[in-house]
């Protein structure tokens, strides 16, 4: 059975210790794509997810990259190897599912950006943990159980870290980074609609910089 190779898992590694919280983005508006991730990047988030919820998210991807190249700028939503393909080409530096399939995690073993494998249970975790994979996000963590169930997953996974996406608010991404084995939380919270349709990217920096400060971190921009 195929392993994940240490430059992999040090890769997604890098990625969550880059910072402690993820945006996940997504695009309605390619003309958004540049700005609005440039907000987020100065007010301190140096990873940034674009999903590929609307077909806005490749092309984003692609953009987002070369607009900032110290970012670390990946793909969410990823649920095919044909999507998979398709965002490395784009230049994603790292790739996030929703959920996993064996072909998925077999592909994300050799894959030139790096896997982060979306579970939402002990099972799904199991079949990653087979080829490797000591990183997960935990998706959608609020309806699954939130903080309880990752507390409880630490206790049959010790070496495993998770980034829990999915219901997380400004508010209690704190909770969530207080957990030993939580190295990042993801969330949408940080890309208000009403403050995009507006172009208010002045008030998204600042969203960025006080979710850093409300989660206990400090901003990439004041490092």
């Amino acid at each position: 059975m195929p392993q994940l190779s240490n430059e992999h898992k040090l890769e997604i590694e890098r990625v969550l210790t880059q910072s402690s919280i993820i945006p996940v983005i997504t695009i309605h508006r390619l003309a958004d794509a540049v700005p609005l991730c440039k907000a987020l990047y100065e007010g301190g988030l140096g990873v940034l997810e674009i999903t590929l919820r609307t077909e806005c998210g490749v092309a984003a991807i692609r953009e987002v990259r070369n607009a900032l190249p110290d970012a670390l700028v990946g793909a969410g939503s990823v649920t095919s190897i044909a999507q998979y393909r398709e965002v490395e080409l784009a230049g994603a530096q790292f790739v996030i599912t929703p959920g996993v399939t064996e072909a998925v995690l077999e592909f994300g073993v050799t894959s030139e950006a790096p896997l982060l494998p979306g579970i939402s249970t002990a099972s799904e975790l199991m079949m990653g943990h087979i080829h490797g994979y000591r990183h997960f996000k935990f998706f959608p963590a609020e309806v699954s159980g939130g903080v309880a169930a990752l507390k409880a997953l630490a206790g049959p996974f010790p070496g495993v870290k998770f980034c829990p996406t999915g219901g997380i608010r400004r508010e209690t991404a704190a909770d969530y980074l207080k957990l030993e084995n939580v190295a990042a939380v993801g969330g949408s919270w940080l890309t208000p609609a009403d403050k995009v349709a507006a172009k208010d990217w002045a008030a998204i920096s600042d969203i960025a910089r006080a979710s850093l400060v409300d989660a206990g971190k400090q901003s990439r921009a004041s490092d």
